[in-house]
């Protein structure tokens, strides 16, 4: 593209000079820039090029002057490199990059009694449009978490309850995860599953622990004694020493994928075969889940279509806070069956219970 006349070398292209090269008004080029409707394709090309051509970048600090916004989101998460945690966070920033935010992180630890409200206070003091919390535990006992936000807040999972200028939801329904494997365990014939559950100040491994729970009563099953676990593998590996001796046990839904690996490996040294003796299942299917022996059958969770249903929203109450709120999406549950459930040993696989979900 032609370089523009009249602009000295080595200063910093604006945008009236993208709009001269673009022949267009300098209100179209921040319509452009800004992503909004009502430009034609022809007009947001040209003032696309342009801009390329002339090295032109948004001022966001300008235009955060201009609206009062910073243009940028906070998130509030769990200092894990724990699978599900982090690839909801990973899932979370590749969705602001669609969204022309930026994005502002503080992680909170595992017993810090103030680590969120500590966390949310810090976002606020940076001026962030709207905030995500991604916090998977309880704050300490008795502790008090009361969190107030004057801007609009994405709850990813169910933190304690807090007063902001508008919350909007987009859960990872880990109950309707649990239920669709412990469904999948019976209608392979076995009369009972167990389970073990990951550390009960998290609310995934309670939500799991109910979904299990409530599949059972509702199919008129008994209840096995929760195995409790701390989502390593070593603690799966301990549970499966603990159930190896127990011949009642021909099914184990096990929180995570690597408590199940754990589990399978010492099940296995115990003698007993997967899945011919015991059927385990996992959640979240991790990368390795497909390669471990054997192939571990789990479910996948949404952790991208999570983050992106609730940015988009998120985005929406911040840029319409007098506007209805978008509709949540529920995603599908995705069951993956794999070589480590079969039907009890002496039972025969009923129609159609191989099927994945």
């Amino acid at each position: 593209m032609a370089r523009l006349a009249g602009r000295s070398p080595g200063t910093a292209p604006r945008s009236a000079d993208v709009a001269r090269l673009a022949g267009v008004s300098q209100k179209t080029v921040s319509r452009v820039m800004n992503g909004e409707q009502y430009v034609s394709d022809d007009v947001r090309r040209r003032v696309l090029e342009a801009a390329e051509g002339l090295g032109y970048r948004l001022n966001h600090a300008a235009r955060a002057l201009a609206s009062g916004r910073t243009r940028s989101i906070g998130v509030v998460t769990l200092g894990t490199a724990l699978y599900g945690p982090a690839s909801l966070l990973m899932g979370v920033e590749r969705a602001v990059r669609d969204t022309g935010y930026a994005l502002r992180v503080v992680n909170t630890m595992e017993g810090d009694a103030m680590g969120m409200a500590g966390a949310v206070d810090s976002l606020l003091d940076q001026g962030v449009d709207g905030i995500v919390i991604s916090e998977p535990i309880d704050e300490e006992s008795g502790a008090d978490f009361s969190v107030r936000a004057d801007v609009p807040v994405l709850v990813l999972g169910a933190p304690p309850p807090f007063a902001a200028h508008r919350v909007v939801t987009a859960g990872l329904v880990s109950h309707q995860l649990a239920r669709a494997v412990t469904e999948h365990l019976l209608e392979l014939g076995h009369t009972t599953v167990h389970h073990l559950a990951g550390p009960p100040r998290w609310y995934a491994a309670r939500d799991r622990l109910e979904g299990w729970r409530a599949t059972l009563a509702a199919h008129g099953r008994r209840e096995p004694p929760v195995v409790v676990g701390d989502w390593s593998a070593a603690s799966g590996y301990a549970a499966g020493r603990r159930l190896a001796s127990d011949d009642s046990v021909t099914a184990v839904f096990a929180a995570n994928d690597d408590m199940a690996i754990g589990l399978i490996r010492a099940l296995l040294e115990a003698g007993r075969r997967i899945p011919e003796d015991i059927s385990v299942v996992g959640l979240d299917d991790i990368p390795v889940a497909a390669y471990v022996s054997p192939p571990l059958t789990t479910v996948r969770q949404p952790f991208d279509a999570t983050a992106q249903d609730g940015l988009k929203r998120l985005v929406h109450a911040i840029e319409n806070p007098d506007a209805d709120p978008i509709p949540a999406i529920d995603p599908p549950v995705n069951l993956v069956v794999r070589a480590s459930t079969a039907p009890p040993p002496n039972r025969t696989t009923p129609e159609g219970a191989r099927a994945t979900a």
